[in-house]
Formats: C-alpha cells, structure tokens, sequence
C-alpha cells in the first residue's frame, strides 16, 4: 500500500491516473490477499470517477478536488493496514461509502 500511496503522489489529477490506480489496485487484490477487499474497493472508487467523466470534460477544479480526496483516502487505507481488525473494518466501510465528487 506504502508503493500505491507514494506513486499516487507523484500523478497527474486526470483520468489517466485513475486508470492506471484501478489497474494497480486490482493486480495488489490479486497478490495481496489477506487486503484484497480494500484493493478492490479503491479499484471500485477509481471506476466509478472514471465513469463519471469519461468522454466529458474534466473542469480543473474538479480534477483537484477529487485528486486530493483520493490521496487523503488512500492515505487513510494505509494507516489501516497497521490498525485493529476493527479499525481496519471502519476503514473499508469509510472507503465504500467514499465518493471523489
């Protein structure tokens, strides 16, 4: 999770991004399976942006907004990692609730 969170860090706020993040998190579902559910559920939150603006125009503020929701909510799946089965169950149910827009 530390390599997604720091990678993230370093990308664009556009689509491109959210792509690769979705492809990322679904090979880290796939090779980490003791988190695929939080894997899985980022994939998820990606798609969904993704969707959202596909062939639309992306407004700057938007973009920025959304990017920096992500990166609090990645963040957020790290620290989550290290936490009690409890805690970690509070953090997917926040990341399943979480919308970019």
């Amino acid at each position: 999770m530390t390599e997604l969170h720091d990678w993230l860090v370093g990308q664009h706020p556009g689509l491109r991004t959210y792509t690769s993040l979705q492809h990322k998190a679904l090979q880290l579902a796939s090779s980490d399976a003791e988190h695929g559910a939080l894997y899985r559920l980022l994939a998820g939150l990606a798609g969904r942006y993704i969707e959202s603006f596909d062939e639309e125009p992306l407004p700057v503020d938007v973009a920025q907004q959304a990017y920096q929701r992500l990166l609090a909510t990645v963040g957020d799946a790290e620290r989550s990692l290290s936490a009690s089965p409890s805690e970690q169950v509070k953090a997917l149910n926040r990341l399943a609730a979480t919308e970019l827009v």
